[in-house]
């Protein structure tokens, strides 16, 4: 199990997330419901983290590249957050070498702060949920344990228990059925992080162009 991770496994985890959420955002905008049924969050959330992409794999300090690529190429409500989410992680890994799973629980947490500060009326059952409750169970783990992968599991699996609840938390998304969009799409790049921690890196040539929610 992975004790800590270096700016380039940092710079292969975000490729991964990247690729993932490029290969299932048809299924995310299909489940796009909440707040309009635009079918768009699975392209924005792509547009966005892939912006960051062609700069990361040359970049030197691949923290602070992402943040400000993602910004820069922020596209709709859901790549904000996205973009948001990845600032405050980089926040908290600025200047730092190597990062353990204390460390990566609290970056996980700054991302949540730093998202949930830009939109004025949260509502439960989104992927600011989704976040909160994964990087809250990240920092639990972190208690226990130090280690990054450790950690990283552990906010995995609070993130499908809580993207699973979204359903009932959210009025719109409890009539369509459905769970919420920009919440799959984090699960993704979550567990496409964590693949990529183990050698199981996700790559859009591998893979299957689209794979069902």
């Amino acid at each position: 199990m992975r004790q800590t991770i270096n700016g380039a496994d940092f710079r292969r985890l975000i490729i991964s997330a990247a690729a993932s959420i490029e290969i299932h955002k048809q299924s995310i905008n299909e489940l796009n419901v909440f707040p309009v049924p635009d079918g768009d969050t699975g392209t924005n959330m792509s547009m966005t983290i892939q912006s960051a992409v062609t700069d990361l794999k040359k970049a030197e300090d691949p923290t602070s590249i992402a943040a400000s690529a993602m910004l820069r190429g922020a596209r709709g409500n859901s790549g904000v957050i996205l973009s948001l989410l990845f600032r405050g992680i980089s926040k908290a890994l600025k200047g730092v070498s190597e990062c353990d799973g204390v460390l990566w629980a609290k970056a996980l947490q700054e991302g949540v702060d730093a998202a949930y500060k830009a939109v004025m009326k949260p509502a439960e059952g989104t992927i600011l949920t989704v976040a909160r409750l994964s990087a809250a169970k990240a920092g639990q783990a972190a208690q226990e344990n130090s280690y990054f992968e450790f950690v990283h599991e552990a906010a995995v699996e609070e993130a499908r228990v809580a993207l699973a609840n979204t359903v009932n938390q959210n009025p719109v998304l409890k009539k369509a059925g459905v769970i919420d969009a920009g919440g799959k799409g984090w699960l993704w790049a979550l567990e496409a992080m964590l693949l990529a921690l183990r050698g199981e890196d996700v790559t859009i040539s591998e893979s299957a162009p689209v794979e069902p929610p």
